[in-house]
Parts: structure tokens; C-alpha cells; sequence
């Protein structure tokens, strides 16, 4: 299934998909637990009522009575269980990080591209996805299939304007609350939050196959700036005027290395995929390194 010639034609959105194409060679990777709540095109086979029949095996303790075929135990005399293959569906949840400080050095926009990409691939595998922005809290989408919810949520994306503080704990929390079966949840973010907020959050969502997504400003990544400046708090809406010398320079490159070395860190230990994009970067690069990593596959 191709959708280019669906997604890409201007007149329905100015977002740069091209890349959806190159897209076209990869698939979702399911990593641990997949949800069983829907219908979708992962199959397996599994004990049980389900959509085909498949085959039989001997009844063997344990098994429920209700599996077992009692017309071939009428033919028979002893007891099978009929196997079926049931589809298994992926539910995908993209909370994507809409904070005044997303607002910098075109974040928001490589953030949104990432997502759709995401979306895309959930579009292709025929899978369930929502993309929920959040600032101070969440604002959670609706999980549906197709083309249709992909073009609606590349709308809202493009008429998102980043605004409000990070409350990643309390979006965490709200999503936690909302969605009970297990998912992919991509938390695509720049992490400007609190650390132990970041971390509460990364627990709380870790229960779920999670994959983190850690987007910076080239500026963020590589303070280069020097001498009297002012800056501005792109969430309180506060200035500061401060000067910026080499001391400077190295006490804030300290600070944010400690600050994502500590997320990546908290990833390892629940064995969640954690990744550093800049914004200046090309958004398919961004896929494959997630391919080589094997959270994404072709």
C-alpha cells in the first residue's frame, strides 16, 4: 500500500512529507507486548477463539473446556483443542511535547515531522495511532486507523503554535490514567523539564513498549553564544541578561550533558530506546538511526 499521492498534495497540508516515501521500507517493530483490544494486521497464533481455524492439538491439562471440539471427540473419543490464528492489533500513542520552549529554532517542526512519520507507519500496518500534544497537560488525541486521521493530525500539528510550560509528570499521569491497554507510546520531547519529572514519567510510561525522543536546538546542543545577551524564557515569558564567557559556556555544556546523560540513563535501566535528534537535522536520518537501533525495522 502506497499513500504519497493521499498525503502529499498541497492542497491539504504544507508539512514536508516527502520523506513518507522512503518510509514505505519500514514497518513498526513490536519489541515486548502488543495489545489484543482491536483487530489489526499482526497475526499470531494463539490458544483460542479466534478468526481462522488453524489446526488441533491433544487437550492437555490446564486447557479451558470450552476450546475443546467435542464433535471430533464425538468422531474420535479423546479430547483436541482447536488452535485459530487471531489478529492482533498495535495500539499507537504519540505524545508529542507542544511547550513554549518547543517554540525554538524550528523544534517543533522537526518533532511534528517525526511524529507524522510515526503516524505514517502505524497508517500502513493498518494500526490504531493518536497523536496527543501536551504543554502544561495533556490534550489527548483519539486512536484511529487510516489516511483520514493522519491528515487530521498533520492539520493540527501545522496549527499548533508551542506554548505553556512542560508538564511532562502530568501528562504521564493523565495519559496513565486514560489508556489502561498496552501500547507503543512515543514521548517525543525536549526534556526541558525538572529531572525527577522526567524520570517519574519515564517509570510511569515504561509499563507500555516506550520509545523517548529527545529533540534539541543546535544552540542547545552547542551553546555558542558569547558576550552581553539576552534571553528569554520562552515558557514564563521572562527575560535575562546575563554575559557569556568560555566558564559560562562549559558550566552549561556540563549541566545539559549530566541532564541527558541522566535520561538516557533511567531509559537503560527499564530497557526503553532513548534518542537525541537536532532540529537542523534531516528528519529520514532520524528514522534510520531508530532502524539501526531496531526500534524500527524494514
Amino acid at each position: 500500500m502506497r499513500l504519497e499521492s493521499s498525503i502529499q498534495s498541497p492542497a491539504q497540508s504544507d508539512m514536508d512529507t516527502e520523506f513518507f516515501k522512503e518510509l514505505d521500507r519500514f514497518s513498526l517493530l513490536v519489541r515486548k507486548k502488543v495489545s489484543t483490544a482491536y483487530t489489526g494486521s499482526r497475526r499470531s497464533v494463539r490458544f483460542g477463539h479466534g478468526i481462522n481455524p488453524v489446526g488441533y492439538r491433544e487437550y492437555r491439562k490446564g486447557d479451558d473446556f470450552k476450546l475443546v471440539d467435542w464433535k471430533v471427540y464425538g468422531r474420535t473419543e479423546k479430547l483436541f483443542v482447536r488452535e485459530h490464528e487471531e489478529e492482533r492489533s498495535l495500539m499507537v500513542h504519540i505524545l508529542l511535547d507542544a511547550s513554549g520552549s518547543m517554540d525554538f529554532s524550528g523544534k517543533f517542526s522537526f518533532a511534528a515531522r517525526l511524529a507524522a512519520g510515526i503516524a505514517y507507519l502505524a497508517v500502513r500496518e493498518n494500526e490504531k495511532f493518536s497523536i496527543s500534544l501536551f504543554a502544561n497537560e495533556l490534550e489527548p488525541g483519539e486512536p484511529r486507523r487510516g489516511v483520514g486521521n493522519l491528515l487530521r493530525s498533520i492539520e493540527l500539528m501545522e496549527g499548533t503554535k508551542p506554548e505553556g510550560g512542560t508538564g511532562i509528570k502530568k501528562a504521564a499521569g493523565q495519559f496513565d490514567r486514560l489508556v489502561s491497554t498496552t501500547s507503543l507510546v512515543v514521548l517525543v520531547s525536549d526534556f526541558l523539564d525538572e529531572i525527577e519529572d522526567v524520570e517519574e514519567a519515564i517509570f510511569k510510561l515504561s509499563r507500555h513498549d516506550l520509545i523517548l525522543i529527545h529533540v534539541e536546538a543546535p544552540q542547545e546542543a552547542d551553546l555558542n553564544l558569547a558576550g552581553d545577551v539576552r534571553i528569554l524564557d520562552a515558557e514564563t515569558n521572562k527575560h535575562l541578561i546575563t554575559r557569556i564567557d568560555q566558564r559560562e559556556r562549559d558550566l552549561y555544556q556540563a549541566r545539559r550533558d549530566a541532564h541527558v546523560s541522566r535520561i538516557a540513563s533511567v531509559c537503560s535501566s527499564v530497557s526503553v530506546p532513548f534518542f537525541t535528534f537536532r532540529s537542523d537535522g534531516p528528519v529520514f536520518e532520524a528514522f534510520l538511526e531508530m532502524m539501526r537501533a531496531g526500534s524500527l525495522q524494514t
